[in-house]
């Protein structure tokens, strides 16, 4: 099974939503084409490797998956970028980056905060 799930669909996405009520996820968005992006996936698998705590965590392909990127925006409130990772708990955002800020350590940083305030 991949530690990171790819969603592809409008219902795979509104599933991970209602899900993030009953334990945190993170959510990347990830564009093929963005050097920034393959940069930040990089992160975001390198985190996977080392981190104790799991964490179920989702990408979306904002080129080929574009109608859930959008609903994820409309759903969460938050402009689209890519790359962006969100880590929700309970259908709210408690954190969001992008772009360079997007690195292990910060992924790390934010799930321990949210641990901790927990």
């Amino acid at each position: 099974m991949d530690i990171i799930k790819e969603l592809t669909t409008l219902e795979q996405w509104h599933a991970v939503w209602k899900r993030s009520m009953d334990s945190p996820i993170l959510l990347y968005k990830h564009s093929t084409t963005c050097m920034i992006c393959a940069r930040a996936f990089k992160h975001l698998k390198a985190f996977h490797k080392t981190e104790e705590d799991k964490i179920d965590s989702y990408m979306v392909n904002v080129i080929a998956s574009r109608p859930v990127s959008d609903e994820i925006a409309k759903d969460t409130n938050i402009p689209h970028k890519s790359p962006q990772i969100f880590l929700i708990d309970k259908q709210q955002i408690v954190w969001v980056t992008s772009h360079w800020k997007i690195t292990k350590h910060q992924i790390r940083k934010a799930i321990h905060q949210l641990s901790y305030s927990s």
